[in-house]
């Protein structure tokens, strides 16, 4: 090969490999524009709020462009969030302002014919104005504890317990109460000493207060009975009544705030206890069935996470 031919040759193996490099520099520019401009998108789809992850290559790029995704994802959650506990809070306003408004009223019609009794037997007029007071404390405390355990400004701390104290407790709280209204209420504690689960004592007792509670106060004859009933994974507490029970279609709704059963809507309630219960097993990993047929009483079952 001549020197005229070889200089040819490498004269144009520089001018290919000058424009290999062109091209590729070119086609990187291309991609990383193009990256840029899509993770432009996800951010701006992010702000509108209507951002969607995509599934990308494998290359550097892509990579960051997944991690970018992970986190707009994450931070979307975070906003969702927050939007909902805000909502929260104005559903809670919004329930305040409305359930509160009919006692208060009957507060102060009851506070005005008390004055304008002087010299008449003012005894039931009191009576019945203390039932509202006694009403609205439920109501509000009810309230707070709820707002509490939604926000996380009360958070739950279960722990290894005994189960026993928890039926003992109810025992020594109802007992008197169940009396009075001539029904029984059996509570079987003495043969589950040994049973523990993990649960928060002080919350879980609440929550079993109020099943306790709505089964006394809609069970006319006969009684309640409170048991304990341990399986592999967990503690199942049972409250069975045999007062009116529950119609099949309200036995979802009866969980939701504030709902209320027009059988049940001359008693006295606000419809929080079984929300609040809910809640309070959710947080412990727990949860609650309901066995209840109209006319055949109710059988609650509160199921508390073993270790």
């Amino acid at each position: 090969m001549t020197p005229d031919r070889l200089s040819v040759i490498l004269f144009l193996s520089g001018i290919l490999c000058l424009l290999a490099a062109i091209i590729i520099t070119l086609l990187d520019f291309v991609f990383r524009r193009r990256s840029l401009r899509r993770m432009n998108d996800m951010i701006q789809a992010a702000i509108d709020g209507n951002f969607q992850a995509n599934n990308f290559d494998e290359s550097m790029c892509a990579a960051v462009e997944n991690r970018l995704a992970e986190y707009l994802s994450v931070t979307e959650t975070q906003m969702a969030k927050v939007a909902a506990e805000q909502e929260k809070t104005k559903s809670l306003i919004a329930d305040i302002s409305h359930q509160t408004k009919t006692p208060i009223a009957n507060l102060l019609l009851y506070t005005e014919l008390l004055k304008e009794e002087e010299g008449r037997e003012i005894g039931e007029t009191a009576a019945l104005l203390e039932n509202q007071v006694r009403k609205l404390d439920f109501f509000i405390q009810s309230l707070v504890k709820l707002s509490r355990l939604e926000t996380g400004i009360l958070a739950l701390r279960p722990c290894k317990s005994e189960v026993a104290p928890l039926l003992e407790e109810v025992r020594e709280q109802y007992a008197v109460r169940a009396e009075e209204k001539g029904i029984y209420l059996r509570v079987l504690s003495e043969e589950v000493r040994e049973v523990t689960a993990r649960f928060d004592p002080k919350w879980t007792l609440e929550a079993l207060d109020n099943l306790v509670d709505n089964a006394i106060k809609y069970t006319q004859t006969g009684g309640i009975t409170v048991r304990v009933k341990p399986y592999e994974l967990f503690v199942c507490i049972e409250v069975a009544d045999t007062g009116i029970g529950v119609a099949e279609e309200e036995h979802a709704k009866i969980y939701e705030r504030f709902y209320r059963s027009m059988a049940v809507a001359h008693e006295p309630g606000v419809g929080i206890g079984l929300y609040l219960t809910r809640e309070i097993l959710r947080q412990e990993s727990g949860y609650i069935q309901l066995a209840s047929k109209p006319g055949e009483g109710a059988v609650f079952s509160m199921f508390l996470p073993k270790d």
